[in-house]
């Protein structure tokens, strides 16, 4: 099966074991824009002064419960918080979970940490002791966690890359897959929800053609316990049906 056709293909379709998901791995290196429009400078302090102290120490990648300020009861990650209203809607629900969101984008971050303290405060005021940003890579983090080390992760409508020779740049990719499965404990759940045809095909795809994690049929209908986000409000608003599945680690 090409790349063309496996991004084409129609969710709940069954797939042809026979046609193996052709797909170039991906590449060391990030996609995407990693600022908009340019920093005002309450977002500048807040990179400068309060990222800093949320950010997940390399120093705790060996052992992720030692990055948190308490220990946590699970360790969950979101890869890709976007404007990070999900993120924290997580974090305020369950407050005993240590929580990682991972962002590049810069506009995103400053949107997550100007929710967290107030103006002028960028370095003084508490941050919570349970909740750690990650702005580089996710894959970095990925490969640089033990094995076994996450109980849940997130993928909340990521960049669906529509084009067919970009089909590498997904998050959801053979290669990727593993990265996951090795980081997520047996029984651990991996949410992703998208609105692009293109990406949930994608998607139904490279799940179906993978045995390291149990799926099903992808909910078209948000459902209890995964907060709203304004990717999710935009994609109703145009008249687009987002999926939300729910895999899990066998």
């Amino acid at each position: 099966m090409t790349v063309r056709q496996a991004s084409q293909a129609v969710p709940g379709r069954p797939r042809d074991p026979a046609q193996p998901v052709a797909v170039k791995a991906p590449p060391d290196r990030l996609y995407g824009r990693q600022r908009g429009h340019p920093l005002r400078p309450r977002q500048q302090r807040l990179l400068d002064l309060t990222l800093p102290r949320l950010r997940l120490a390399e120093s705790a990648l060996a052992d992720p419960a030692r990055g948190f300020g308490r220990a946590p009861s699970e360790i969950w990650l979101e890869v890709g918080f976007g404007g990070g209203e999900h993120s924290l809607a997580q974090h305020a629900s369950h407050p005993d979970v240590g929580y990682i969101a991972s962002e590049v984008f810069e506009n995103g971050l400053c949107s997550l940490l100007s929710r967290l303290v107030p103006d002028g405060q960028e370095d003084t005021a508490p941050v919570p002791d349970r909740l750690r940003l990650w702005d580089e890579d996710a894959r970095i983090l990925l490969r640089a966690l033990p094995d076994r080390s996450l109980d849940r992760m997130f993928l909340m409508f990521p960049d669906p890359w529509p084009k067919a020779r970009h089909a590498k740049r997904r998050f959801v990719h053979p290669e990727t897959i593993r990265l996951v499965a090795r980081v997520l404990k047996p029984g651990a759940t991996w949410r992703v929800a998208s609105d692009d045809p293109t990406y949930q095909a994608w998607v139904e795809e490279v799940m179906a053609a993978q045995d390291l994690f149990d799926t099903a049929p992808p909910a078209t209908i948000r459902p209890e316990g995964w907060p709203p986000t304004r990717y999710e409000a935009k994609a109703l608003r145009a008249g687009r049906q987002p999926f939300y599945w729910v895999f899990t680690r066998r």
